[in-house]
């Protein structure tokens, strides 16, 4: 076998902390934040001089993680547009399964979120829906039905 299992998602992130509420907010567990920096740092990531802030979330049932960063140095770099379309190559988005979609997206709402479509139903299976939250992070929902 050449994987054991998916360990986590990076995002780099400008406002960490609302990042970190929103996906609170989402239903899942701070692990640890610290400063990340240093010379080992800057071999694996391939940038001299880096200092960052780095978050680790998990999945309530602990399998999934998400990790956060916020550069310090050097600045982060932002896409244009700001808020790409769905169809917009690269990683477009996470998806959590959730036991209420209404209740979840009406939350998220609180921190700023709002639906990029809106929520539909797919055959006798499941509610879907992408949310989009701070700073563009576009979060899949899926409330399976039955």
């Amino acid at each position: 076998m050449t994987i054991k299992r998916m360990d986590n998602v990076l995002i780099v992130v400008e406002d960490l902390d609302a990042v970190i509420a929103f996906f609170v907010e989402l239903g899942m567990e701070p692990e640890g934040r610290a400063p990340h920096e240093g010379s080992w740092v800057d071999r694996i990531i391939g940038l001299e001089g880096a200092r960052q802030e780095i978050a680790m979330l998990r999945t309530p049932d602990g399998h999934g993680r998400v990790e956060l960063a916020m550069f310090h140095t050097p600045k982060a770099i932002g896409t244009e547009p700001k808020d790409p379309p769905v169809n917009t190559l690269g990683l477009r988005r996470i998806m959590f399964a959730v036991d209420d979609i209404e209740d979840v997206v009406a939350r998220l709402r609180t921190h700023g979120a709002e639906l990029v479509g809106e929520v539909s139903r797919f055959e006798d299976s499941y509610l879907l829906c992408y949310v989009r939250g701070p700073e563009g992070i576009i979060v899949g929902l899926a409330e399976e039905l039955g």
